[in-house]
C-alpha cells in the first residue's frame, strides 16, 4: 500500500520519520510538501497531482489533517484509508484566524520569537522540556521563513468546513490525538470518530500536539492496525 504522510505546520518529512521506517516492508511510504500554495484546496490538489497512481492511504497531523480532509473532499474515490492525527475537522475561528495573522505580521520581523511562542502550545511539557525533541522542532522550523510560514497560515484561515463531509467518509478511518494537546484537545477527535462510520479513535498518552514526534512507537503501533484493517 502507498502511503502519503502529510506533515504539519512549520513540519517536514522529520515529523513522520520513525513512522516511515517503522512501516518499511508494510507501506511505501512519502511525506508530502505543504508549502506550494497559500489555500487548502490548492495544496490538496498539489497533494493529489503529485500522489502515486491509483488509490492510496493518507495521513495527516493538524494542519496536514486539513488538507487530507480536503483531498477526500475532492477525490474520495482515491483515499483507501485516513488517518487523522491531532487536528479538527472545524474551520477556522474568528479568534484563530485573528492570532494567525498577528503570528503572520510578527514573522516578517522576528520568525525566530514567532517559533519559540508555538513551541510549548505544540508539546506536551515533558517533550518541550527534552532538548531532544524540542529541538527537533526547532530544526524544522528552521527549514521555514516568514513567507512560507504566511502562506501555511493562509491555507489553514481558508480550509473549509469539514464536519459535515465526516459521515460520507466510506474508508477505514484512525483518529488519533495526544492527550495533552492543547490545541486540538481529546474531546474533538471523539466528535470526530463518533461522526465517521468507520473509525477508530486512538489517545496517545504522553503526548501534546505531535504525536508522532513525541511517542513514535505508540503512533506506529496504530498506524500498523490501520493499514491491516485495509
Amino acid at each position: 500500500m502507498n502511503v502519503v504522510f502529510l506533515p504539519g505546520l512549520l513540519c517536514d518529512a522529520r515529523l513522520w520519520r520513525a513512522q516511515v521506517d517503522a512501516l518499511r516492508g508494510r507501506a511505501a511510504a512519502r511525506v508530502a510538501d505543504l508549502t506550494a500554495a497559500d489555500t487548502m484546496a490548492a495544496l490538496a490538489a498539489d497533494v493529489l497531482a503529485k500522489a502515486p497512481p491509483g488509490r492510496f492511504a493518507l495521513a495527516g497531523l493538524s494542519m496536514g489533517g486539513y488538507c487530507a480532509l480536503e483531498v477526500v473532499r475532492q477525490a474520495p474515490e482515491r483515499v483507501a484509508a485516513l488517518a487523522l492525527l491531532d487536528t479538527s475537522a472545524r474551520p477556522d475561528t474568528p479568534e484563530g484566524t485573528t492570532n494567525r495573522r498577528r503570528l503572520v505580521q510578527l514573522a516578517r520581523h522576528d520568525y525566530g520569537r514567532v517559533v519559540e511562542e508555538l513551541l510549548p502550545k505544540l508539546l506536551a511539557p515533558a517533550q518541550f522540556a527534552d532538548p531532544a525533541i524540542a529541538d527537533v522542532v526547532r530544526a524544522m522550523a528552521g527549514g521555514f521563513d516568514a513567507t512560507s510560514f504566511a502562506r501555511q497560515q493562509g491555507a489553514i484561515i481558508s480550509r473549509a468546513d469539514s464536519v459535515p463531509l465526516l459521515p460520507t467518509i466510506a474508508c477505514p478511518t484512525l483518529v488519533l490525538c495526544g492527550r495533552e494537546d492543547a490545541l486540538t484537545p481529546v474531546a474533538v477527535h471523539e466528535e470526530m470518530a463518533a461522526a465517521i462510520p468507520r473509525a477508530r479513535l486512538v489517545v496517545v498518552d504522553g503526548s501534546g500536539h505531535l504525536a508522532p514526534l513525541e511517542r513514535p512507537a505508540a503512533v506506529s503501533a496504530a498506524l500498523a492496525a490501520w493499514l491491516d484493517a485495509i
